[in-house]
C-alpha cells in the first residue's frame, strides 16, 4: 500500500539556525553513558514477554465488519484532513467551525508532523509524501512564540518525526528530528544538567546557559526518555540518551523516599533535584506520561535497564492506593484513577476525583501486565478501562466528561448502591449539577475535547486479549463521539458540556493535533489486523507515535 517512490521532492531544508553547534556553558563532560545494547552486556536478561494475544480466527462477517469500520474511521480522518489542508496547512491547529488556524506551539505545523504516522497507517501515501515534503521545509531556528515548551515539542514534534521515520525510512524525517532533538538537548544546558520546562529560545542559541524553574509538574521532566532514547538508536549518538539518564536517575533514587513510596508528588523540584517533598499525588494530568513512559521504557530498551523494571514495579503496586470502586447503580465492579494527599502520618485521602487524562491508566496496566509477565495487572487494566467505558456510555451525549467526581465503595470487592448515601454525598459537591447520571456527583469540567486517553486503554486491551469485546465497547465511543463532535463544516470540535443530548452540543471552534495523532488512529487500530503496528514490535509514546523496538 505505501510501496515505490514520492512523487513529491523530500530534500530536508536546513534550519536557519543549526542547533548542533552551540557551544554549551554547562556541557555533559567527556564522559556520556551510551544506550544499552545486548552486546554490550555480558549476561544477558531473556527477551521480554509477548504482548499480544494470539490472533483470533475472523469469520468472512467479522472480517467484513472489520473492515467497514475501518474505511469509517478512515474517512472521518480524510474529511478532516481535508480541512485542515484548505484552512490550516502548515499552521499548528485547525479551527474546525470558522475554517480558521492557530499558532500555539511555536509555529511548527503540529498537526502535520503528529498526523505524519497516522497517514502512513492509514495508508494515505499521496497524503503523506505532501506532508513530508511541507515537513523537510520546516525552520526550527525561527518560533512564534518565545519560549519553547519543551514537553509538548518533545512528545508532538519529535515524537512525530521519529516514528514518521521509524514507519517509511524517508531520510527527511530523521534530519529534521536531528535538528529538533539538538534544540531539545539545549533545554539541559544548566548547571545541573537538569531540564527547563520552558526553552528561551533566544538565550538558547548563545550557550550562555538556562535556569530550571523551581517547580515542575513531574510529568514534564519524566517524559522525555522515550523520545531521546530512541533518538540515540536512530542516529547512534548517545547525548540525547545521556542527558535523560541523568534525569531519570533523579526519579530513580528519590522513589521510594515520599510520603507514598513507589509514587511522586505532582509537583518537583528539578533546579535542586527534588522530587521526593510534597504532598499531592496523582495518575492523571501532571503525572501521568512520567508513569507510562516506565514500562514503555523497559520494552524499548528490551530490559537491559534495570531502574526502568525497578520503578515500574514500584509504581504500580502503589499506585492501587488511588484507585476505588464507584457506588453506581448497576454494581458494576469497575475501578477509577483519584488523586490523593497524604499526610505526615501516611493517612491518603482520595478526592474522588478522576479526569479523561487518568484514562489511560488502564492501558498501562494491561502492557506492564504482560511485559512484566504479572496477569493480575491485565486484570486492574480492564476495571480502569471499564471505568473510563462507563464514564461514556453513562452520560446522554455518550461522551465522557474532561473531570468529573464520584462516590468510592470502601472495598474493591464489596459495594451495593445506596441512592440514600449517594444523595447525600453529591451535596457535599458545589459543583453538583441535577442532570448528571446517578452515580456522579459532579461533571465539574463538562467538556469532551476530542481526547484519545479511553479509547488508548481499549485498544491496548483488544490487544492484549484479544476479545472482541473490546472493539464493540470501541464501536460505541466511535459513533457517540463523531454524532456528537460534528460540525456545521463537516469537521470535527471539541463540546463544551457532554451532559446534554445531541445534536445540540454547545461547541468549541478547536481541534487539538492529538484528534489525528491519536484518537482517530488508536479508532483505526482497534479495527486492524494485529501486526500493523504490534506492541511486540513498537512502544507508542503519549502522543501515540509508535517506535520500533529494538531487539
Amino acid at each position: 500500500m505505501n510501496d515505490g517512490p514520492s512523487r513529491h521532492p523530500q530534500v530536508a531544508v536546513k534550519s536557519s539556525f543549526d542547533w548542533s553547534q552551540v557551544s554549551y556553558k554547562f556541557p555533559a563532560g567527556p564522559s556520556l553513558r551510551p544506550v544499552p545494547t545486548r552486546r554490550d552486556r555480558g549476561s544477558q536478561p531473556p527477551p521480554l514477554p509477548r504482548v499480544q494475544a494470539k490472533p483470533r480466527r475472523l469469520s468472512a462477517d467479522e472480517a467484513r465488519i472489520e473492515e467497514s469500520r475501518r474505511r469509517e474511521v478512515r474517512e472521518v480522518f480524510l474529511g478532516d484532513w481535508d480541512a485542515y489542508r484548505e484552512y490550516a496547512w502548515g499552521k499548528d491547529a485547525l479551527k474546525p467551525i470558522s475554517g480558521g488556524f492557530r499558532d500555539q506551539f511555536s509555529g511548527w505545523a503540529a498537526t502535520l508532523v503528529d498526523s505524519l504516522d497516522t497517514l502512513w497507517i492509514l495508508g494515505l501515501r499521496e497524503e503523506f509524501d505532501e506532508a513530508v515534503e511541507a515537513v523537510a521545509k520546516i525552520d526550527f531556528g525561527q518560533s512564534t512564540t518565545s519560549r519553547v515548551n519543551t514537553f509538548e515539542t518533545n512528545i508532538r514534534y519529535l515524537g512525530g518525526l521519529i516514528a514518521a521515520y521509524d514507519l517509511s525510512k524517508r531520510e527527511a524525517l530523521l534530519v529534521k528530528a536531528t535538528e529538533l532533538g539538538d534544540l531539545i538537548y539545549g533545554a539541559f544546558n544548566t548547571e545541573k544538567r537538569m531540564p527547563v520546562d520552558f526553552i528561551d529560545f533566544d538565550a538558547a542559541k548563545t550557550g550562555e546557559g538556562l535556569v530550571v524553574e523551581s517547580s515542575v509538574v513531574s510529568a514534564s521532566p519524566g517524559t522525555l526518555s522515550l523520545e531521546l532514547t530512541r533518538l540515540s538508536q536512530i542516529t547512534g549518538d548517545p547525548k540525547y540518551y545521556d542527558a535523560i539518564s541523568r534525569v531519570m536517575n533523579v526519579f530513580h533514587r528519590g522513589q521510594q523516599m515520599t510520603k507514598l513510596p513507589g509514587l511522586w508528588p505532582m509537583f518537583v523540584s528539578m533546579s535542586v533535584q527534588d522530587v521526593v517533598y510534597g504532598n499531592q499525588f496523582t495518575l492523571s494530568g501532571g503525572a501521568d506520561s512520567l508513569y507510562e513512559y516506565l514500562p514503555k521504557m523497559h520494552a524499548l530498551l528490551g530490559g537491559l535497564e534495570p531502574e526502568y523494571e525497578d520503578m515500574s514495579r514500584n509504581f504500580l503496586e502503589a499506585a492501587q492506593a488511588l484507585f476505588f470502586r464507584p457506588m453506581i447503580p448497576n454494581n458494576e465492579p469497575i475501578l477509577i484513577p483519584s488523586s490523593a494527599t497524604v499526610s505526615d502520618d501516611g493517612k491518603i485521602t482520595l478526592d474522588e476525583e478522576t479526569e479523561h487524562l487518568g484514562c489511560y491508566i488502564g492501558g498501562v496496566y494491561a502492557l506492564a501486565g504482560k511485559i512484566l509477565n504479572n496477569p493480575g495487572y491485565v486484570n486492574i487494566g480492564s476495571r480502569l478501562t471499564l471505568g473510563c467505558v462507563y464514564g461514556y456510555s453513562a452520560f446522554p451525549s455518550g461522551m465522557m466528561p474532561e473531570r468529573l467526581n464520584m462516590v468510592a465503595c470502601e472495598s474493591f470487592n464489596d459495594c451495593e448502591w445506596n441512592e440514600r448515601k449517594f444523595f447525600r454525598e453529591k451535596a457535599k459537591q458545589r459543583e453538583a449539577k441535577d442532570n448528571i447520571p446517578l452515580g456522579f456527583t459532579t461533571a465539574k469540567d463538562p467538556r469532551y475535547i476530542l481526547r484519545p486517553e479511553a479509547i488508548e486503554s481499549v485498544f491496548i486491551m483488544y490487544r492484549v486479549t484479544g476479545k472482541a469485546v473490546w472493539q464493540e465497547l470501541g464501536w460505541g465511543m466511535f459513533n457517540a463521539i463523531i454524532n456528537g463532535t460534528r460540525t456545521g463544516l463537516g469537521t470535527h470540535a471539541s463540546v463544551r458540556d457532554v451532559t446534554r443530548r445531541s445534536p445540540t452540543l454547545p461547541q468549541e471552534d478547536y481541534m487539538e493535533s492529538f484528534w489525528f495523532a491519536e484518537t482517530l488512529k488508536y479508532f483505526y487500530l482497534l479495527f486492524s489486523p494485529p501486526d500493523i503496528i504490534s506492541l511486540d514490535d513498537y512502544v507508542l509514546n503519549t502522543e501515540a507515535h509508535p517506535f520500533l523496538r529494538h531487539k
